[in-house]
Formats: structure tokens, sequence, C-alpha cells
């Protein structure tokens, strides 16, 4: 079993889960929506057992992690949450910053940094955003590939409603979680986020994720990202779609990986993936 660390940001109390040893190889990792970092339970213990220290925490307005004070959920809060955790963790220059879902997001925006304090950068199921645009070359992948992920999505587009994502909470999470990884059973990840959304005042915090970015000016988190770095991507995601992965392959080569027999939820239906791409460094 993990044990629980409280670390204190500028904007709020960070709850996390941790294995391994303290004194080993930092590797901080992020969940996303709609999830929790026990959605890291299969793969912390196998890096441990090689001597890393996993820190999981739960990202902001997540429980047991405070609500902000400053109620921002932008992209780059997410990304600053990160490089902060990193200092008061005593992180090294080789710790890996380990990201699924919004998590990935946010690793994605400090892979972009030119300065960052990552010396391995490893995204889950959302690459970065700048080899989500078609080039020349890759036009017509893309065209086949966009039609149906616009009807994936239709997900962004109801976060953006009032108050009905935050009433709807439970059946509309549970409906992602079947939606995106068919055939895993979501039961036990379900009970760990009704712990960590609670109430409305929480669901309301992880929904403005989204609304926060159809806000977002500062667009250099999303350029490419820069130094030592990994994307998976689940052969049977039911969230973004896997003909888009060749845009991402053209652009990353070998460093972007198809995962087989894997929805969204890589990181529970493929751990020796996820460990694979944590411990292989190198640009």
């Amino acid at each position: 079993m993990p044990e629980q660390l409280a670390v204190r940001l500028p904007t709020h109390e960070v709850g996390a889960l941790t294995w391994g040893p303290v004194d080993g190889r930092l590797v901080l990792a992020l969940h996303g929506f709609p999830d929790t970092p026990w959605t890291w339970r299969r793969v912390a213990p196998l890096l441990a057992a090689r001597g890393c220290w996993v820190v999981a925490p739960a990202m902001r307005g997540y429980a047991p992690s405070e609500i902000p004070d400053d109620g921002d959920y932008s992209v780059p809060a997410l990304a600053q949450d990160a490089i902060a955790l990193h200092a008061a963790l005593g992180g090294r220059d080789d710790a890996v910053l380990l990201g699924h879902d919004w998590g990935a997001i946010a690793a994605n925006a400090v892979a972009a940094r030119e300065a960052q304090p990552f010396g391995h950068v490893v995204a889950v199921s959302v690459p970065p955003f700048a080899f989500m645009n078609p080039t020349r070359a890759m036009l017509r992948p893309w065209m086949r590939a966009i039609a149906r992920q616009s009807l994936r999505s239709w997900y962004v587009g109801f976060n953006q409603l009032p108050r009905l994502p935050e009433r709807w909470f439970e059946r509309f999470v549970a409906k992602l979680w079947g939606d995106w990884s068919p055939g895993y059973d979501p039961t036990e990840d379900l009970a760990h986020l009704a712990e960590a959304v609670p109430d409305r005042a929480h669901a309301h915090a992880v929904i403005s994720y989204y609304r926060a970015l159809l806000r977002l000016r500062d667009r250099s988190v999303m350029a490419p990202p820069r130094g030592s770095y990994r994307y998976l991507h689940g052969a049977d995601d039911g969230c973004l779609d896997p003909r888009l992965f060749p845009l991402v392959q053209h652009h990353l080569g070998d460093r972007a990986v198809l995962v087989p027999e894997a929805g969204h939820f890589v990181a529970l239906e493929r751990p020796d993936c996820v460990v694979s791409a944590v411990l292989e460094t190198g640009a």
C-alpha cells in the first residue's frame, strides 16, 4: 500500500500517494480526468522495485488536495504545480515527470519550456497539441481521423455548460470510463473518484479545467516538447482516436508508441509499457 504525503504549495496544500524509497529517483506522476492518483497503483510498485520514489499528487481541485485559493485551473497553473512539487520534494535533474490525460497536458506544457527541472517527460493518452495540427504530408490521415474525433470530443462541449456537468457528475464520468477504455472494469476507480470529488464544489473545480482551456491565452504551453520525451497512446483509446496517432509519430518517430490491448487508461491496462517508457531516457 502507498504512503500518504502532504505538500504545501503557494496556492494550496497537495495530498499525494507515494511508493518507494524517498532517496530514489523521483517520478512525479500526474493523473487526469475523471481519475485520481490511484490510476498509478499498478505502475508505481513496479517503479518502486527499481528504486524510484513515485509521488502521485491529487491534482488541484481533487481531494485530499485543497481547492486552490486562486481558482486557477489553466494549463500554466497545472504546469507550475508540477515544477513547484519538484522543488518541494527535493527532486534532482534526473527526475521524471509522468502524466496521463490532463496530467499529460500539464507534462507537455512543462516539456515545452526551454528551462524546466525534469530530466525526462512521459505523456500518456494526450500528445502535445502542436502535433495535432496537420502538415501537408499528414493532411489525408488527419482528415480521416478528425470527423470521428469531433464526435468523441462531445464531452468538451458538455463541460462548458453551466451546472449540468456538476449535477450529473456521477453518471457522466461513469459513461466516460466505459467509452474510453472498452472492456475495462472501472468499479474500483470510480470509488476512488467519488472520494476525490465528494461534492458539487469539487466537481465544479475539476470541470473547470475544460472551461479554462477554452480561455487559454498563453499559447507557449502548446509548443512541441524539448529534451528527453516519450509518448504512449492506447490502440483502443475511445477518447482520442488512435487514427490521430500517425500525426504524433510523424514528429516523434520511435519516441511515440501505440500500445496494443489498451484503451485510454494505459497505466491500468498496460503498466509494463508505462514503466518501460519511464525508465527509457534520451532525447
